[in-house]
Protein backbone atom coordinates (compact mmCIF):
# COMPACT_ATOMS: atom_id res chain seq x y z
CA UNK A 1 0.00 0.00 0.00
CA UNK A 2 1.36 3.47 -0.88
CA UNK A 3 1.69 6.08 1.64
CA UNK A 4 -0.97 6.83 4.39
CA UNK A 5 -3.61 9.74 3.06
CA UNK A 6 -3.85 11.22 6.52
CA UNK A 7 0.36 11.34 6.48
CA UNK A 8 -0.07 13.43 3.49
CA UNK A 9 -2.39 15.53 5.04
CA UNK A 10 0.24 15.71 7.95
CA UNK A 11 2.83 17.08 5.33
CA UNK A 12 2.96 20.42 5.55
CA UNK A 13 2.42 20.84 10.06
CA UNK A 14 5.07 18.32 10.35
CA UNK A 15 7.19 19.95 7.74
CA UNK A 16 6.50 23.04 10.18
CA UNK A 17 7.40 21.48 13.31
CA UNK A 18 10.67 20.15 11.52
CA UNK A 19 11.99 23.76 10.60
CA UNK A 20 11.05 24.75 14.02
CA UNK A 21 13.33 22.75 15.84
CA UNK A 22 15.85 22.53 12.85
CA UNK A 23 16.39 26.39 13.58
CA UNK A 24 16.54 26.15 17.78
CA UNK A 25 19.61 23.19 17.61
CA UNK A 26 20.19 21.68 20.85
CA UNK A 27 23.03 19.63 22.11
CA UNK A 28 23.57 16.58 24.22
CA UNK A 29 21.35 16.52 27.43
CA UNK A 30 20.57 20.04 26.79
CA UNK A 31 17.78 19.47 24.81
CA UNK A 32 15.07 21.65 27.46
CA UNK A 33 13.15 23.20 24.72
CA UNK A 34 13.13 20.62 22.25
CA UNK A 35 11.62 18.13 24.64
CA UNK A 36 8.86 21.21 25.96
CA UNK A 37 8.06 21.53 22.20
CA UNK A 38 7.42 17.93 22.34
CA UNK A 39 5.75 17.52 25.30
CA UNK A 40 3.38 20.15 24.53
CA UNK A 41 2.49 18.58 20.96
CA UNK A 42 1.87 15.08 22.90
CA UNK A 43 -0.41 17.10 25.26
CA UNK A 44 -2.40 18.66 22.03
CA UNK A 45 -3.02 15.65 20.54
CA UNK A 46 -4.46 13.86 23.63
CA UNK A 47 -1.73 11.00 23.85
CA UNK A 48 -2.64 8.98 27.20
CA UNK A 49 0.05 9.70 29.48
CA UNK A 50 3.10 11.88 29.14
CA UNK A 51 6.50 11.52 31.02
CA UNK A 52 9.60 13.55 31.00
CA UNK A 53 12.92 13.70 32.64
CA UNK A 54 13.81 10.05 31.61
CA UNK A 55 17.32 9.65 30.76
CA UNK A 56 17.18 13.32 32.39
CA UNK A 57 15.73 15.06 29.26
CA UNK A 58 13.86 12.52 27.45
CA UNK A 59 10.25 12.16 26.71
CA UNK A 60 7.85 9.29 26.63
CA UNK A 61 3.93 9.29 25.52
CA UNK A 62 2.19 6.67 26.47
CA UNK A 63 -0.69 6.28 23.63
CA UNK A 64 -3.50 3.27 24.42
CA UNK A 65 -5.30 1.67 21.99
CA UNK A 66 -8.79 0.15 21.85
CA UNK A 67 -8.13 -2.70 24.36
CA UNK A 68 -5.34 -4.68 25.97
CA UNK A 69 -2.54 -5.59 25.03
CA UNK A 70 1.33 -5.76 24.24
CA UNK A 71 3.15 -2.25 24.62
CA UNK A 72 5.81 -1.25 21.44
CA UNK A 73 8.46 1.56 21.26
CA UNK A 74 9.05 4.07 18.56
CA UNK A 75 11.94 6.14 19.51
CA UNK A 76 14.00 8.94 17.84
CA UNK A 77 16.65 11.21 18.66
CA UNK A 78 16.45 14.63 19.55
CA UNK A 79 19.61 16.28 19.88
CA UNK A 80 21.79 18.66 17.40
CA UNK A 81 25.67 18.76 16.63
CA UNK A 82 28.30 21.17 17.10
CA UNK A 83 28.75 22.14 13.65
CA UNK A 84 27.88 25.57 11.92
CA UNK A 85 25.33 25.41 9.50
CA UNK A 86 25.97 26.78 5.51
CA UNK A 87 23.00 25.80 4.20
CA UNK A 88 21.96 29.12 3.80
CA UNK A 89 17.71 27.85 4.08
CA UNK A 90 14.99 30.24 6.10
CA UNK A 91 14.81 27.77 8.71
CA UNK A 92 18.74 27.24 9.20
CA UNK A 93 20.01 27.48 12.72
CA UNK A 94 19.60 30.47 15.10
CA UNK A 95 22.48 29.42 17.19
CA UNK A 96 25.66 29.48 16.05
CA UNK A 97 28.00 26.22 16.31
CA UNK A 98 25.03 24.29 16.98
CA UNK A 99 23.22 22.28 13.39
CA UNK A 100 20.94 19.52 12.88
CA UNK A 101 23.45 18.03 11.03
CA UNK A 102 22.11 14.46 11.53
CA UNK A 103 18.38 14.62 10.45
CA UNK A 104 17.13 14.32 14.50
CA UNK A 105 15.08 17.27 13.97
CA UNK A 106 13.06 15.58 10.92
CA UNK A 107 13.20 11.95 12.99
CA UNK A 108 11.60 13.61 16.07
CA UNK A 109 8.82 15.49 13.83
CA UNK A 110 8.03 12.29 11.87
CA UNK A 111 7.19 10.49 15.24
CA UNK A 112 5.16 13.28 16.40
CA UNK A 113 3.44 13.15 13.45
CA UNK A 114 2.76 9.71 13.74
CA UNK A 115 1.80 10.15 17.37
CA UNK A 116 -0.84 12.56 16.34
CA UNK A 117 -2.09 10.12 13.76
CA UNK A 118 -2.36 7.13 16.17
CA UNK A 119 -3.72 9.50 18.89
CA UNK A 120 -6.59 10.20 16.68
CA UNK A 121 -7.36 6.78 15.38
CA UNK A 122 -6.64 4.09 17.88
CA UNK A 123 -6.95 1.77 15.50
CA UNK A 124 -4.82 -0.90 17.50
CA UNK A 125 -5.00 -3.35 20.73
CA UNK A 126 -2.63 -2.51 23.65
CA UNK A 127 -0.30 0.79 23.97
CA UNK A 128 2.78 2.75 21.82
CA UNK A 129 5.05 4.28 23.70
CA UNK A 130 6.60 7.19 21.21
CA UNK A 131 10.19 7.83 22.76
CA UNK A 132 12.19 11.19 22.03
CA UNK A 133 15.29 10.52 23.34
CA UNK A 134 18.72 12.97 24.34
CA UNK A 135 22.38 12.60 23.50
CA UNK A 136 22.63 10.11 20.72
CA UNK A 137 25.49 12.39 19.38
CA UNK A 138 27.91 11.19 22.01
CA UNK A 139 26.25 11.08 25.32
CA UNK A 140 24.26 7.93 25.25
CA UNK A 141 21.08 9.29 25.95
CA UNK A 142 19.63 5.87 24.76
CA UNK A 143 21.69 3.91 27.92
CA UNK A 144 20.22 6.28 30.32
CA UNK A 145 16.82 6.12 29.30
CA UNK A 146 17.03 2.77 29.56
CA UNK A 147 18.51 2.71 32.89
CA UNK A 148 15.99 4.98 34.25
CA UNK A 149 13.74 1.77 34.02
CA UNK A 150 12.08 3.26 31.21
CA UNK A 151 11.37 -0.50 29.02
CA UNK A 152 9.69 -1.65 32.49
CA UNK A 153 7.70 1.37 33.52
CA UNK A 154 5.74 1.52 29.82
CA UNK A 155 5.86 -2.17 29.87
CA UNK A 156 7.60 -2.02 26.39
CA UNK A 157 8.23 -5.86 24.80
CA UNK A 158 9.57 -4.49 21.40
CA UNK A 159 11.79 -1.57 20.07
CA UNK A 160 11.95 0.10 16.65
CA UNK A 161 13.97 3.16 15.47
CA UNK A 162 14.51 5.08 12.12
CA UNK A 163 17.33 6.63 10.60
CA UNK A 164 17.33 9.09 7.89
CA UNK A 165 20.01 7.86 4.78
CA UNK A 166 21.50 10.23 2.13
CA UNK A 167 22.05 8.76 -0.55
CA UNK A 168 19.17 6.33 -0.65
CA UNK A 169 15.94 7.79 -2.52
CA UNK A 170 13.27 9.59 -0.77
CA UNK A 171 10.21 6.75 -0.81
CA UNK A 172 12.75 3.69 0.27
CA UNK A 173 13.79 1.95 3.22
CA UNK A 174 17.23 -0.15 3.79
CA UNK A 175 17.50 -2.69 7.10
CA UNK A 176 19.40 -5.82 7.85
CA UNK A 177 19.07 -8.57 10.15
CA UNK A 178 22.12 -9.16 12.99
CA UNK A 179 24.32 -6.11 13.04
CA UNK A 180 23.44 -3.18 11.14
CA UNK A 181 26.02 -0.62 12.67
CA UNK A 182 29.44 -0.63 14.50
CA UNK A 183 30.57 -0.61 18.56
CA UNK A 184 32.37 2.48 18.78
CA UNK A 185 35.14 2.07 21.07
CA UNK A 186 37.51 5.28 21.96
CA UNK A 187 41.47 5.73 22.90
CA UNK A 188 43.98 8.36 24.01
CA UNK A 189 47.74 6.90 24.08
CA UNK A 190 50.44 9.23 25.80
CA UNK A 191 53.56 8.09 24.77
CA UNK A 192 56.50 9.25 27.52
CA UNK A 193 59.70 9.41 26.18
CA UNK A 194 62.48 11.85 27.07
CA UNK A 195 63.06 15.05 24.81
CA UNK A 196 66.43 16.72 24.05
CA UNK A 197 67.71 18.36 21.04
CA UNK A 198 66.68 17.62 17.49
CA UNK A 199 70.51 17.19 16.49
CA UNK A 200 70.99 15.02 19.25
CA UNK A 201 68.60 12.44 18.89
CA UNK A 202 70.43 9.52 20.18
CA UNK A 203 69.91 11.35 23.81
CA UNK A 204 66.92 11.07 23.75
CA UNK A 205 63.95 8.93 23.46
CA UNK A 206 61.84 10.33 20.99
CA UNK A 207 57.83 9.71 21.87
CA UNK A 208 57.22 11.11 17.94
CA UNK A 209 58.83 8.67 16.02
CA UNK A 210 57.89 5.39 18.83
CA UNK A 211 54.10 7.62 18.32
CA UNK A 212 54.82 6.81 14.14
CA UNK A 213 55.70 2.77 14.66
CA UNK A 214 52.23 2.55 16.81
CA UNK A 215 50.08 4.35 14.42
CA UNK A 216 51.75 1.77 11.29
CA UNK A 217 51.71 -1.27 13.84
CA UNK A 218 48.00 -0.55 15.22
CA UNK A 219 47.14 -1.17 11.20
CA UNK A 220 48.37 -4.86 11.51
CA UNK A 221 45.44 -5.74 13.81
CA UNK A 222 42.90 -5.14 10.79
CA UNK A 223 45.46 -6.98 8.04
CA UNK A 224 46.85 -9.62 10.04
CA UNK A 225 45.11 -10.19 13.19
CA UNK A 226 41.19 -9.95 12.49
CA UNK A 227 39.82 -12.65 9.93
CA UNK A 228 39.49 -10.87 7.11
CA UNK A 229 35.59 -11.33 6.85
CA UNK A 230 34.84 -9.76 10.25
CA UNK A 231 35.11 -5.91 10.31
CA UNK A 232 37.30 -3.97 11.93
CA UNK A 233 38.50 -0.32 11.70
CA UNK A 234 41.11 0.97 13.41
CA UNK A 235 41.54 5.15 12.82
CA UNK A 236 43.96 7.15 14.11
CA UNK A 237 42.37 10.74 14.18
CA UNK A 238 44.66 12.98 16.13
CA UNK A 239 48.45 13.12 16.89
CA UNK A 240 49.65 15.82 18.85
CA UNK A 241 53.70 16.57 20.04
CA UNK A 242 56.28 19.23 19.96
CA UNK A 243 56.57 22.96 20.04
CA UNK A 244 59.85 24.00 17.83
CA UNK A 245 61.97 22.73 14.73
CA UNK A 246 65.08 21.80 17.10
CA UNK A 247 63.58 20.12 20.47
CA UNK A 248 62.74 16.06 20.14
CA UNK A 249 59.36 17.06 23.34
CA UNK A 250 59.39 14.67 26.47
CA UNK A 251 55.81 13.19 25.19
CA UNK A 252 53.28 12.52 22.53
CA UNK A 253 49.42 11.78 22.71
CA UNK A 254 47.96 10.05 19.58
CA UNK A 255 44.13 9.39 19.80
CA UNK A 256 41.37 7.95 17.42
CA UNK A 257 38.38 4.93 17.50
CA UNK A 258 38.46 1.41 16.85
CA UNK A 259 34.81 -0.02 14.83
CA UNK A 260 33.72 -3.35 15.16
CA UNK A 261 30.32 -5.36 14.33
CA UNK A 262 30.42 -8.00 16.75
CA UNK A 263 31.87 -8.79 20.40
CA UNK A 264 34.54 -11.11 20.14
CA UNK A 265 36.67 -8.91 17.72
CA UNK A 266 35.94 -6.51 20.04
CA UNK A 267 37.40 -7.53 22.51
CA UNK A 268 40.41 -8.83 20.08
CA UNK A 269 41.03 -5.62 18.92
CA UNK A 270 40.59 -3.39 22.23
CA UNK A 271 43.41 -6.55 24.08
CA UNK A 272 46.08 -6.36 20.67
CA UNK A 273 45.45 -2.76 20.66
CA UNK A 274 47.18 -2.18 24.00
CA UNK A 275 50.17 -5.19 22.92
CA UNK A 276 50.95 -3.78 20.12
CA UNK A 277 50.99 0.22 22.12
CA UNK A 278 52.85 -1.25 25.40
CA UNK A 279 55.07 -3.41 23.18
CA UNK A 280 56.23 -0.86 20.68
CA UNK A 281 56.50 1.56 23.41
CA UNK A 282 59.01 -0.69 25.66
CA UNK A 283 61.04 -1.78 22.55
CA UNK A 284 62.34 1.72 22.42
CA UNK A 285 62.00 2.62 26.03
CA UNK A 286 59.47 5.00 26.47
CA UNK A 287 56.65 4.45 28.63
CA UNK A 288 53.05 4.56 26.73
CA UNK A 289 49.66 5.18 29.30
CA UNK A 290 46.44 4.09 27.67
CA UNK A 291 42.90 5.63 27.84
CA UNK A 292 40.07 2.98 26.37
CA UNK A 293 36.63 4.05 26.39
CA UNK A 294 33.89 1.06 25.01
CA UNK A 295 31.71 3.07 23.68
CA UNK A 296 27.79 2.28 22.18
CA UNK A 297 27.81 -1.65 21.82
CA UNK A 298 27.22 -2.74 18.36
CA UNK A 299 23.66 -2.32 17.33
CA UNK A 300 22.19 -5.71 16.59
CA UNK A 301 18.85 -6.11 14.71
CA UNK A 302 16.85 -8.86 16.07
CA UNK A 303 15.78 -11.53 13.15
CA UNK A 304 11.90 -11.83 14.24
CA UNK A 305 11.25 -7.91 14.65
CA UNK A 306 13.36 -7.03 11.65
CA UNK A 307 11.02 -9.44 9.47
CA UNK A 308 8.06 -7.18 10.66
CA UNK A 309 9.86 -4.22 9.96
CA UNK A 310 10.67 -5.29 6.55
CA UNK A 311 6.95 -6.32 6.05
CA UNK A 312 6.06 -2.83 7.18
CA UNK A 313 8.00 -1.13 4.87
CA UNK A 314 7.34 -3.35 1.57
CA UNK A 315 3.64 -2.13 2.85
CA UNK A 316 4.35 1.28 2.44
CA UNK A 317 6.97 1.56 -0.40
CA UNK A 318 6.60 -2.01 -2.64
CA UNK A 319 9.34 -4.69 -2.82
CA UNK A 320 11.31 -2.96 -5.02
CA UNK A 321 12.28 0.11 -2.59
CA UNK A 322 12.96 -1.81 0.28
CA UNK A 323 16.37 -3.15 0.51
CA UNK A 324 16.13 -6.07 3.34
CA UNK A 325 20.15 -6.83 3.21
CA UNK A 326 22.06 -3.23 3.49
CA UNK A 327 25.92 -3.52 3.89
CA UNK A 328 26.59 -3.12 7.55
CA UNK A 329 27.80 0.33 8.63
CA UNK A 330 30.85 1.53 10.39
CA UNK A 331 29.52 4.54 12.37
CA UNK A 332 27.52 4.03 15.90
CA UNK A 333 24.10 4.34 17.13
CA UNK A 334 22.97 4.31 20.54
CA UNK A 335 19.37 2.89 19.60
CA UNK A 336 21.77 -0.46 20.13
CA UNK A 337 21.16 -0.11 24.25
CA UNK A 338 17.73 -0.41 23.32
CA UNK A 339 18.35 -3.00 21.90
CA UNK A 340 19.91 -4.76 23.68
CA UNK A 341 17.31 -4.73 26.65
CA UNK A 342 14.28 -5.73 23.87
CA UNK A 343 14.20 -7.08 20.44
CA UNK A 344 13.55 -4.44 17.88
CA UNK A 345 14.76 -3.45 14.57
CA UNK A 346 16.42 -0.23 13.17
CA UNK A 347 15.88 0.74 9.59
CA UNK A 348 17.02 3.45 7.64
CA UNK A 349 14.60 5.74 5.46
CA UNK A 350 15.60 7.66 2.14
CA UNK A 351 17.25 11.40 2.31
CA UNK A 352 17.43 11.01 -1.28
CA UNK A 353 20.57 13.22 -2.83
CA UNK A 354 21.28 15.52 0.20
CA UNK A 355 24.93 16.49 1.89
CA UNK A 356 25.93 13.82 3.80
CA UNK A 357 25.43 13.10 7.68
CA UNK A 358 27.37 15.31 10.10
CA UNK A 359 27.80 18.07 7.19
CA UNK A 360 27.41 21.59 7.45
CA UNK A 361 25.81 21.09 4.41
CA UNK A 362 23.17 18.92 5.66
CA UNK A 363 19.79 19.43 5.64
CA UNK A 364 16.75 16.42 6.50
CA UNK A 365 14.61 16.30 2.75
CA UNK A 366 11.09 17.04 4.19
CA UNK A 367 9.49 15.36 1.00
CA UNK A 368 10.48 11.47 3.28
CA UNK A 369 8.15 13.03 6.42
CA UNK A 370 4.94 11.19 5.14
CA UNK A 371 6.77 8.13 4.30
CA UNK A 372 8.04 8.18 7.98
CA UNK A 373 4.55 8.71 9.58
CA UNK A 374 3.37 5.89 7.26
CA UNK A 375 6.09 3.57 8.72
CA UNK A 376 4.63 4.21 11.98
CA UNK A 377 1.75 3.93 11.85
CA UNK A 378 1.19 0.57 9.84
CA UNK A 379 4.18 -0.87 11.92
CA UNK A 380 2.13 -0.09 15.07
CA UNK A 381 -1.04 -1.35 13.37
CA UNK A 382 0.51 -4.47 12.70
CA UNK A 383 2.62 -5.11 15.48
CA UNK A 384 -0.84 -4.42 17.97
CA UNK A 385 -3.39 -6.11 15.46
CA UNK A 386 -4.93 -3.44 13.25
Amino acid sequence: MPILNRAAELQDEVTEWRRHIHARPELLFAVENTAAFVAEKLKEFGVDEIVTGIGRTGVVGLIKGKGKGRTIGLRADMDALPLTEITGKPWASTTAGKMHACGHDGHTAMLLGAAKYLAETRNFTGNVAVIFQPAEEGGGGGNLMVKDGMMERFGIEEVYGMHNLPGLPVGQFAIRKGPIMAATDEFTVTIKGRGGHAAQPHRTIDPIAIGAQIVSNLQMIAARTVDPLRSVVISVTKFNAGFAHNVIPNDAQIAGTIRTLDGEVRDLAESRFKQVVDGVAATHGAEAEIAFHRNYPVTVNHADETGHAIATATDIAGAANVNPEIDPMMGGEDFSYMLNARPGAFIFIGNGDTAGLHNPAYDFNDEAIAHGISYWVRLTEQRLGA
